[in-house]
């Protein structure tokens, strides 16, 4: 390296650390020492092991990872040989029965006074792709249902006028019952039409705080299944407010926590928990956001088939009988309006439907707030 760059070079190292570079490094990293207690962790690794650095940092590796003998068993043996090692498809057993699997790669520092975890979740990237692949079907279907929507109501509307001046033209009022019942399944088939296209109008952005919100679904919920149900909330009180729809956010979770009210009137002990959090290092679509809100709907059912699970959010797919196929494809329409996703994952006994939204919307869309 030449004097030039050495030059250069002093200022950069001067005045950017270590920890702010892995800080801003995608690749979940965790530095421990030679004990395997943790002494640092970057932003991604918060967000994958689901725990701040304040509550990670001094803590033994088996207090965050459960269940990791043979992990430690490797990281002990990588520190004595001075040998590096990958790790494919391991799986993380986080508290609170979460799990990440990962690729793992342990590197040495420091004449094996430190060791270096980078780990890169396969989970999520797999979660990351699903969604992208629902997202387009979703916009796939939208344009087919927005075109054949286009084909069927025009003709519903001249089924309507054309029952409406029969029925002028009737000679006996009690052969009105029948032009009658042709203008209510009209409407109803109209109605429908509209149901399945989804809000009409663009998100009216403004300051939500998200555990209003949900408070109010509870409250309009639990008046509709009665104390069936017991409601448990664990929000987050350092979230600040998200922009947002106020009333499409209410109608988007409300769907979701109706169809798991519905899924649990058979279940014993019935619980709905309302859960919000920060979500580190998150992409949605092609954006990765330093973080984003997360708004976990748990309960306790008995869960989602999983043949329905790739197509729970398509329009008319519903796993009950009586069920119309709407609510969560509506619901998936009004969160990606509000540039986010929505996730879900299936176990008997716990289904968790995740919600991310950033916390500002694009420029751009704040711009047509304003012009409007």
């Amino acid at each position: 390296m030449n004097q030039n760059a050495l030059t250069k070079a002093k200022p950069f190292r001067s005045a950017i650390s270590a920890e702010a570079v892995l800080d801003t490094l995608v690749t979940a990293t965790m530095v421990l020492d030679t004990d395997l207690k943790v002494v640092f962790v970057n932003s991604a690794a918060e967000s994958l092991l689901h725990c701040s650095a304040t509550q990670i940092v001094g803590s033994a590796l088996n207090q965050i990872l459960l269940s990791a003998e043979d992990l430690q068993a490797n990281l002990r043996k990588a520190l004595r040989e001075m040998q590096p090692f990958t790790a494919r498809e391991t799986l993380l057993q986080l508290p609170d029965n979460l799990r990440e699997e990962v690729d793992l790669t342990v590197s040495i520092l420091d004449n094996a006074h430190y060791l270096v975890l980078e780990m890169y979740p396969t989970t999520r990237l797999t979660r990351i792709n699903q969604s992208k692949a629902s997202t387009d079907r979703q916009a796939t279907t939208r344009g087919l249902i927005r075109g054949l929507a286009h084909e069927v109501k025009n003709p519903l509307g001249g089924i309507r006028g054309a029952a409406q001046l029969l029925e002028r033209e009737l000679p006996s009022a009690a052969l009105s019952e029948y032009t009658g019942v042709i203008i209510a399944e009209a409407d109803r088939l109209k109605d429908l039409v509209d149901r399945m296209l989804g809000p009409h109008q663009r998100p009216n952005i403004e300051a939500v705080y998200l555990p209003e919100i949900c408070e109010h679904v509870i409250a309009v919920a639990a008046s509709e299944f009665s104390d069936r149900i017991e409601w448990l909330r664990d929000y987050d009180p350092s979230l600040p407010d998200i922009a947002g729809d106020r009333d499409q956010i209410i109608q988007a979770v409300l769907n979701v926590v109706r169809n798991a009210c519905q899924a649990l009137i058979n279940t014993n002990a019935a619980k709905i928990t309302l859960q919000t959090r920060i979500t580190r290092q998150f992409t949605i679509g092609k954006i990765r956001h330093r973080q984003v809100m997360c708004l976990n709907i748990i309960d306790n059912g008995p869960g989602i088939d999983s043949r329905d699970l790739e197509r729970i959010f398509y329009p008319m797919i519903s796993g009950r009988p009586d069920g119309s196929g709407l609510g969560l494809s509506i619901t998936q329409h009004i969160i990606s309006e509000h540039n986010g996703v929505i996730q879900v994952s299936s176990t008997f006994g716990q289904t968790i439907f995740s919600i991310f939204l950033p916390f500002e919307q694009p420029a751009e869309e704040a711009g047509q707030q304003e012009r409007k």
